[in-house]
């Protein structure tokens, strides 16, 4: 006999997810994923990978042939490029301005690397001087850093970053799981050698696939640790000159063999993330990069009026606020569990905590991606305002979707 609970159709309640991501997947990516499955060769199948490719390639602004897909989520593509651009030994260099710069150190040293770090407070971000001066000190193989990281809500400027690295030789390497499409990364422009993202911020959809682009110098690199699969392997099959890399499923040698002409065979495909994916990207592409930017920016400085019309201080640097999240002080003797959980079982919004040094200091408030539109602001601060003022707030009462109403016009 089975229980009640074992033969429950799944069913989870109604949220509206303001939060730092994940956020609520576009309906139309969802209706992607629902899609029958195919074989891994058809050319239907392969077909569409092609056609996934050159969509992130919009996606990047890049001219990257090894655009591709890493089956897992956002993490599982940092990995893949630390563990294949990275020997044990070799010098990389992390700046930190947040919990996800320690999480890209972390892989690094398990990786076998030696890592460098430099850190700014959080809030803060670096300026191209303190990046330089650090490659300089330390001639690291790689640089690899963050461009959003939401534990501090700080955008760090890349734009200059990628001249430095080529001046001094250094592969450019950005995790830009939390930014991409919500603010500007033309990848060719800046000069990044590698560039991995998430589909579950800005790019709409949930988290299980790692799209990410390689510069031909950084593909290079990467071939030059090439190691075929003895069951796979033929005699045209030569190991590289470089010592291979280490894990099996992160090898993008073998991941970019997989996406490339050969099809030689590295793993199935996680055909309905490649359905996901890909639809995520033409969402975008139909919107236009430069519109889905300029949304974000749109929809966070809207959220932003209706906090600080609320009375509320912002966290961090302004100047260099990511578009699609912002860090709210919680307010003295205000009991932040209480207002978080009532604004989700009374509102069913949800509205993030934090990490590190700013765990229960501040709330951390998105607008991403599907969620990044007017009546979804407008609701959360009305839902925030209610909830406050029911907890014993002070401040301002009913201002913050006024406020943000006239930031529209």
């Amino acid at each position: 006999m089975f229980s009640d609970t074992q033969i429950q159709t799944l069913n989870p309640p109604q949220r509206l997810l303001m939060g730092p991501g994940p956020i609520n997947a576009d309906p139309r990516v969802l209706r992607a994923m629902s899609a029958q499955l195919i074989g891994q060769y058809d050319p239907v199948m392969t077909g569409f990978m092609n056609e996934t490719m050159a969509r992130y390639r919009e996606i990047f602004k890049t001219k990257n042939e090894w655009t591709l897909l890493v089956d897992g989520t956002s993490r599982a593509g940092i990995e893949a490029v630390l563990c294949s651009i990275l020997r044990p030994g070799d010098k990389v260099l992390v700046p930190i301005m947040g919990r996800f710069g320690h999480l890209l150190a972390e892989i690094a040293e398990r990786v076998g690397a030696k890592v460098h770090t430099i850190e700014v407070p959080w809030g803060e971000v670096f300026t191209p001087e303190q990046i330089e001066k650090a490659i300089v000190d330390v001639k690291p193989h790689v640089l690899a850093m963050v461009q959003g990281d939401t534990s501090t809500t700080m955008n760090q400027p890349l734009e200059h970053i990628g001249d430095i690295c080529q001046k001094h030789d250094v592969l450019f390497y950005c995790d830009a799981t939390a930014s991409i499409v919500g603010n500007d990364l033309p990848a060719d422009e800046w000069k990044l050698d590698a560039l991995s993202v998430g589909l579950q911020k800005c790019l709409g959809g949930p988290s299980g696939s790692a799209p990410l682009t390689l510069s031909d110098k950084c593909a290079d690199w990467i071939q030059k640790r090439k190691k075929v699969e003895a069951g796979i392997r033929t005699a045209d099959h030569t190991d590289g000159t470089e010592p291979f890399v280490r894990s099996n499923y992160f090898d993008l040698g073998m991941i970019m063999n997989y996406w490339g002409e050969e099809r030689l065979n590295h793993h199935t495909e996680a055909t309905s993330m490649l359905y996901c994916a890909s639809e995520c990207a033409r969402i975008v592409i139909e919107e236009g990069v430069d519109n889905c930017v300029a949304r974000h920016k749109l929809h966070g400085d809207a959220m932003l009026t209706g906090i600080q019309a609320l009375g509320l201080n912002v966290f961090g640097d302004l100047n260099h606020k990511m578009n699609n999240v912002v860090g709210v002080y919680i307010p003295k003797g205000i009991n932040a569990d209480h207002v978080r959980a009532q604004m989700l079982t009374d509102f069913g919004i949800e509205i993030g905590t934090s990490f590190g040094p700013l765990h229960g200091k501040i709330w951390r408030i998105g607008t991403m991606g599907y969620n990044a539109r007017k009546d979804a602001v407008l609701q959360t601060l009305a839902s925030l305002d209610a909830c406050l003022h029911a907890n014993g707030y002070k401040g301002p009462k009913g201002e913050a979707a006024i406020a943000a109403l006239a930031h529209y016009k």
